[in-house]
């Protein structure tokens, strides 16, 4: 138990530097000069990248004879290009201005593409990361129903706190000062903020992930799954494998799979876009206007309350969920919660149209509209402290009952994570277009989305079994 409450605070430091993408990126974006209705394909590249490295990650860990053991050495590689990314995201217009970009307002095209390829790398890093870390809790719990739900829950908690640390770093707008260097002729206040923000990730990641392999060792093993006796010319046995798995999978992954594919539908929108959100609709500013920053600011604010929920409720879900039967209807029960939270943007943002003077906005939103909107966010971290932790607790046991390597498992339950998010990140822009632009349209697809789960949670997804039967399933199967 020591080792499972020491492993995920790995999380935090991962955490911290998503919260600072989710909140700021999507405007840094656009500050570089890419539209909104672009500036969501930026974020394909992070389900391309899970798509691929999740599930070779997971391979490759799985069959790693290492003496460091079968996980640490993904996580520390993980860790190194994590640092490598943020520095190429935050310097990215400093770089681009070298380059030959120019000052004036307008497209920046070679900074967009230092930040993209430091997007990307961060995505298969951040990958790297998070695969072998659910890995390795899986692994420390032993198949124990009980302690793979507490180790879930814990790695949930500590997002929650990365979360809180990333979003208040966000939404604090003189951290630059920290670093007076930061601030340059090509990097405004806003992108030294998002710098320095930066050098704290980086900070906080390296210190957790050293502090985590120093005190959690593993065994080295020699040959933990079965090694292929042959690899046939041209071909990559990690994804033999997983087609392998695809194949054989059993009916419950599936259904679990589905119900995840459709609660991940459900949430990309809102996370890609809940800060632009609040700047454009709630607060009525243009990109690169005071009003807008202020209100990206105020999403920080809300999302960082958020955490604090997601949290709280990442512990309370372990309370919630300790009768297995009682599972699928937390998850159920919440995604209409989603449903009903998504589907209540429409009226915030009708209520702060309908409080702005016909000629434009010229100042905040009336407190009670600033109120509502923080409400939801927080309101929000109940369901997402379900989604961080039930489906990867159920697919580690539905996997050991199956007898699959817990990093496979993991990568394939992760399909259903990322191939939601490519179709948002692809459509959702064109979508908002369709009808006028805003942020809206996916909102009200998402709500769908997330009543479609629920309903999928309660009718077709099965309760996972107690730790006596699971125990015996584990004996049979032959369960490493």
């Amino acid at each position: 138990m020591r080792k499972i409450i020491l492993m995920p605070v790995i999380a935090a430091g991962v955490q911290f530097g998503w919260a600072l993408q989710l909140s700021l990126l999507t405007p840094y974006v656009q500050l570089l000069g890419i539209p909104h209705a672009w500036a969501a394909i930026i974020w394909l590249c992070g389900p391309i990248s899970g798509l691929l490295v999740q599930p070779i990650v997971g391979y490759y860990s799985d069959h790693c004879t290492s003496r460091f053991g079968r996980r640490r050495p993904f996580i520390a590689a993980g860790a190194g290009l994590v640092a490598v990314a943020v520095f190429l995201i935050g310097f990215a217009a400093d770089l681009g201005h070298a380059a030959g970009d120019s000052l004036e307002k307008g497209p920046k095209p070679r900074a967009i593409a230092i930040f993209v390829v430091g997007f990307w790398i961060l995505d298969v890093a951040n990958n790297m990361l998070q695969g072998p870390c659910r890995a390795f809790l899986a692994d420390l719990s032993g198949g124990n129903t009980r302690k793979t739900s507490t180790a879930n829950a814990l790695f949930s908690f500590f997002m929650a706190v990365g979360n809180v640390l990333g979003y208040a770093a966000g939404s604090y707008t003189h951290l630059y000062k920290i670093f007076p260097f930061s601030k340059t002729e090509a990097c405004d206040l806003y992108c030294a903020n998002l710098k320095s923000c930066f050098f704290i990730s980086i900070a906080l990641l390296l210190t957790m992930t050293v502090l985590a392999l120093t005190i959690v060792c593993e065994t080295a093993t020699v040959a933990v799954l079965e090694q292929p006796t042959t690899i046939k010319k041209g071909k990559i046995p990690v994804f033999e494998e997983l087609f392998d798995a695809l194949k054989d999978l059993p009916r419950t992954m599936w259904i679990l799979m589905m119900v995840t594919c459709l609660n991940w539908v459900a949430w990309f929108p809102f996370l890609l876009f809940d800060t632009d959100w609040m700047g454009k609709e709630v607060y009525g500013g243009k990109v690169g206007t005071k009003l807008y920053d202020q209100g990206v600011r105020a999403g920080a604010l809300g999302l960082m309350i958020n955490s604090i929920v997601l949290g709280f409720a990442s512990l309370g879900v372990q309370f919630l969920a300790r009768r297995p039967r009682r599972v699928k209807k937390l998850w159920g029960m919440v995604n209409f919660l989603l449903a009903v939270c998504l589907a209540m943007t429409v009226l915030i943002t009708k209520l702060a149209e309908r409080g702005r003077p016909s000629t434009g906005a010229t100042e905040s939103p009336p407190a009670g509209i600033k109120v509502g909107a923080l409400a939801l966010f927080a309101i929000l971290g109940i369901p997402l402290a379900v989604t961080y932790s039930i489906p990867f607790a159920l697919a580690s046991i539905f996997s050991s009952n199956s007898g699959s390597g817990q990093g496979l498992s993991l990568g394939v339950l992760n399909l259903a994570i990322v191939i939601p998010q490519m179709v948002v990140s692809v459509g959702s822009g064109p979508w908002d277009q369709l009808f006028g632009g805003g942020n809206l349209p996916a909102f009200v697809l998402a709500a769908v989305a997330a009543a479609v789960s629920g309903i999928l949670s309660l009718v077709m997804l099965p309760s996972p079994p107690d730790d006596v039967a699971a125990a015996k399933a584990m004996t049979v199967k032959g369960f490493h």
